[in-house]
């Protein structure tokens, strides 16, 4: 039911109104998932049950957070990352709504090609903003997209206050870091690093190494699945923090 009323929304209501009043559309779906197994944490609403997507990921039915999404917002609070001058690459829309509306920290949302609600546009690559100015980054998702991943390292550690902390997350897989910038066609992407925008797979060590060459420390955070009462899954963040 889910993937069909989304298909049909998504054809006749322009996406930038769609993702800004979202919430009023899910409330169609919430009387078919009300229950009380299941809460979201970061809507704190229950269900009986999250919906599965195609990939297996665990959606909430009301703000639509993946499960990467609830754990995340779970590790700010326990790294007791929201304070501050907090800086957010391509945010999802549950984080953004909630980050927007908490005057406990300053809230900078950046997406440079206009997919995701933001503030501002701007590059990783580039960064227009002052040295030491943020205490917390959030770059998930993101690193996997710039070909030029080592200068945007650098620019996160340069704009990082002393002491602040980068939490990053991307896809990964065992052995070597796989690039190939002279693949451009999107099938090509697809098949040879799983999504049509990609332009590598790192490995965990892969990455680690190259923030660390970059400037950065690093400590890994793993996960086991927990779905109960979260919706929670199995997976991996680093921690990257200035020198």
């Amino acid at each position: 039911m889910y993937k069909q009323i989304k298909s049909v929304v998504k054809k006749v209501i322009p996406q930038e109104f769609l993702f800004r009043n979202e919430l009023l559309f899910k409330k169609i779906l919430l009387p078919f998932y009300a229950g009380k197994k299941y809460q979201c944490t970061i809507c704190e609403k229950s269900w009986k049950r999250f919906i599965t997507l195609p990939d297996d990921d665990l959606l909430c039915p009301y703000c639509g957070s993946r499960s990467r999404t609830r754990r995340l917002f779970r590790v700010l609070r326990k790294e007791n990352a929201l304070q501050g001058n907090v800086l957010h690459f391509s945010p999802s829309r549950s984080l953004f709504r909630v980050f927007k509306k908490d005057n406990r920290f300053s809230y900078y949302s950046t997406d440079f090609e206009n997919q995701f609600l933001a503030d501002y546009q701007l590059d990783i690559t580039q960064i227009d903003m002052a040295d030491n100015t943020f205490d917390t980054i959030i770059c998930y998702h993101i690193l996997e997209h710039i070909e030029e991943d080592t200068k945007a390292m650098k620019e996160l550690n340069r704009i990082l206050k002393p002491n602040g902390k980068c939490f990053i997350q991307t896809p990964f897989k065992l052995g070597e870091i796989y690039e190939d910038y002279s693949i451009k066609n999107t099938q090509e992407r697809l098949k040879a690093f799983g999504q049509e925008d990609h332009v590598r797979v790192y490995s965990e060590n892969g990455l680690i190494e190259r923030l660390q060459n970059n400037g950065l420390q690093t400590k890994s955070l793993h996960f086991k699945e927990d779905t109960l009462p979260h919706g929670l899954l199995a997976e991996s963040i680093i921690i990257a923090s200035s020198k």
